[in-house]
């Protein structure tokens, strides 16, 4: 097993990892829309929170030696499912390829009052 941390993607807020490669596959803990230098929650709204996300995303694929066109599998946790429409929107932006499979639930209430928490693994090469 190989752990990815990166300065790219905020530090863990518990004890875990951002991200084990286990036989070349990522499995990317839960991000939330926090940004990577300050910690604090990033964005109002569903639209702003998922870019966030899929920023802090791309950072672990990247420390991971992969990309989104390699993300097989995605699980996302919406605070509210009436922001599906809207996160779906903005979730979209990051896959211009072949896209995951993926589950979304809604929960109620995500770390530090965020609105949508992902989590993806990947393939790595």
């Amino acid at each position: 097993m190989k752990t990815i941390a990166t300065p790219g993607a905020p530090a863990a807020i518990g004890p875990y990892a951002q991200g084990n490669i286990v036989n070349g596959l990522l499995f990317a803990s839960g991000q939330i829309a926090l940004d990577p230098a300050t910690g604090a929650l990033v964005g109002a709204t569903i639209e702003e929170q998922t870019a966030q996300v899929m920023k802090n995303i791309g950072a672990l694929l990247a420390a991971a030696g992969t990309d989104f066109g390699h993300v097989v599998k995605t699980t996302c946790f919406l605070n509210d499912m009436d922001d599906f429409a809207a996160f779906n929107a903005e979730y979209g932006k990051s896959f211009t390829g072949a896209l995951p499979a993926r589950s979304a639930v809604a929960v109620e209430k995500l770390p530090k009052g965020a609105l949508v928490e992902v989590e993806v693994i990947a393939e790595v090469r």
